[in-house]
This record gives C-alpha cells, structure tokens and sequence, in this order.
C-alpha cells in the first residue's frame, strides 16, 4: 500500500482543534493498518512468487534497473520502479514522504523539512529519512527563490523519491530484491528485441540526451544493426539511469570531436532566441508534466542546435514531471 501524504495536508494547521483532529485521525489510521496486517499476514513463499511473477513483464523489466559508472566499473541496481513493484507484491508496506514543516534558514532561504519512509506493519519495521529541501533553485547567476506552491511541492515529491526508494530497499528481504533482478536479467535477455525496428525506436528514445546512432555504435563497439541481447539490455538500463537522473549521457558515450574541437563546435551554435522560447516553452511543460520527456531530455535535445543560457537551463529545469510522490 503506497500512502502518500500532500504537502498542505502535511504541514501543521494553525488551531489546537484541527490539529487535534489531525492527530487522531493519524493515530486511526496507523491502528487499522497494524489490524489489516495482523489480520491478513503475508504467505511469503506466495508473495515471492508474485514479486518473480511481476518482473516477467517485459514493460516492467525494461524499467526495473538502472546503471552507472563508479570506480571504473558499472553499478547497476533497483530503480525506483523496481522498489515500488516488490513492495506492492510483498505486500503488507506503506511508502511515501511527507512534508513536516516549513521553516527559514540562517541564509535566509525558505525550506520544507520532509521525511521519506517506508512501513512493513506486519513486523513493524520502519525507515525513515529526513531531510532539507531548500526553496531554491541555484544558477550560475546566483539562483532564485520557489514561491509557487506547485512548484515547491514538485522540487519536495523530486528530492523525495529517491530516499522513498532507499527506505524500501531497506525493509525488504535483500533476497527478495535478489530474486526480483534476477528474474528482471531473465526476462530483459528472452525478450530482447533486436530486431531494425526495435533499434530505430532505441535510438530515438537516446536522441532526448543528445546521444545519436554513432554513439551507440561506439560504445558497444559494432553496428547497430549487429548488436547483441545483452548489450540491448545494457542499453536499457543506461537509459533508465539517465531517465531518473542518476547519471549523464556523458559518462556512458564518447562525444564526436571531443577535447579541443568540441568547445569551438559549442561555441559555434546560436543562441536560443529568446521569443522562440517563450514560445515553445509551454509545449516542453506540456510534455514533462505529462511524464513523456524529462528537463535534462529536454535540455540536451535544445543543445544540439543551439546554445542555452543559465537562466534558460533553470527555468526547464524547475519543470519536474507532476506525478504521485514525484516519482515517475
């Protein structure tokens, strides 16, 4: 069970009777979750079998790990997706953050004080994380301060969603997420597409981080049309990685004309007029609230024609997919 608790609702009420009765109904619900637990406790040789079961879905194995570079060696890991689904499956967990309270810094910098946590109310074993999340979003200019309610509340679901995932990996059997990727590997390898088709589409899907077909070719040593399974799945799951911003297109491909010759082809594109962005600016929030491209996609795509500025780089960036827990 995902509980997810809003911002507004989050934040203490002013008035001893609202904040009473918020308290109580807290408490309610906490009461009825350990009840329904106790009541329903997991089989867990079942609830194993539904989480293997899960991650034989070809859409959820294609998202279920993602992969960087560390040490000079590839980490790969469970993605947000993946701690979600396991949780689901295992059963008997409750997850989410919640904003604890709102505050000004000794910089003068508003900030939420929130709180990621995942529940097993089974056994009663909780994680929870708290951190800062200041209103602000830094430039090389300086930055400038989130007012906007919706605003802060996507900068808080955002910097949240990776410690919602940290919390439940913590809770769950380290087994269980052993079983998961494993069966993940299984299915990513018997149903890795790669056929022309299948490829044109994988490539385009890279173009969003600015990475082209040449690229690719490059990191995996052949042609495209020549690639094999396993590199298909490894492609994969670079992309997850760069889609939930755990890493850079830059740290996984060797850009053409690299070193010396690179900043003058930089310094050779145009600026980014500033009436054209106005005007395609409501288009590209559009498409990120909407879960189909990312700022950084976004971003990186913008720079293969012309050059951005910081202010224009902030301003894509404070777009932050709106989705449930910020998570997407």
């Amino acid at each position: 069970m995902n509980m997810m608790t809003s911002p507004a609702a989050a934040v203490p009420q002013v008035g001893g009777a609202a904040a009473r009765g918020n308290e109580q109904r807290a408490i309610a619900e906490v009461q009825a979750s350990v009840m329904m637990a106790k009541r329903f406790p997991r089989d867990q040789v079942v609830a194993m079998d539904r989480v293997v079961n899960a991650f034989s879905r070809p859409t959820l194995a294609a998202v279920s790990q993602y992969q960087y570079a560390k040490g000079g060696s590839d980490v790969s890991g469970p993605s947000i997706r993946a701690a979600e689904a396991i949780a689901q499956q295992w059963g008997n967990i409750e997850f989410g953050f919640r904003e604890l309270s709102r505050g000004i810094g000794p910089d003068g910098k508003a900030y939420s004080e929130v709180e990621a946590y995942a529940w097993d109310t089974e056994t009663l074993t909780r994680k929870p994380l708290q951190f800062i999340v200041p209103h602000w979003r830094d430039t090389k200019r300086g930055g400038y301060a989130i007012t906007e309610e919706r605003d802060i509340y996507e900068l808080v679901a955002n910097m949240a969603q990776r410690r919602v995932r940290a919390c439940l990996l913590s809770i769950i059997p380290g087994d269980v997420t052993e079983a998961a990727m494993k069966q993940a590997d299984v299915t990513l390898k018997t149903t890795a597409d790669c056929s022309p088709e299948a490829m044109a589409k994988m490539v385009e899907m890279f173009t969003e981080f600015g990475v082209t077909k040449e690229h690719i070719e490059k990191r995996i040593q052949r042609r495209i049309d020549a690639i094999q399974p396993a590199q298909v799945v490894s492609l994969r799951k670079i992309y997850v990685s760069l889609r939930d911003g755990m890493s850079t297109a830059a740290e996984w491909f060797e850009q053409e004309g690299e070193g010396e010759q690179k900043p003058a082809a930089e310094q050779a594109l145009p600026p980014f007029d500033a009436d054209k962005f106005a005007a395609e600016f409501p288009a590209w929030e559009k498409a990120i609230k909407a879960g189909k491209k990312t700022p950084d996609a976004i971003i990186a795509t913008l720079k293969t024609r012309n050059t951005l500025d910081d202010d224009q780089i902030a301003r894509i960036k404070a777009l932050v997919p709106g989705q449930e827990g910020g998570a997407q």
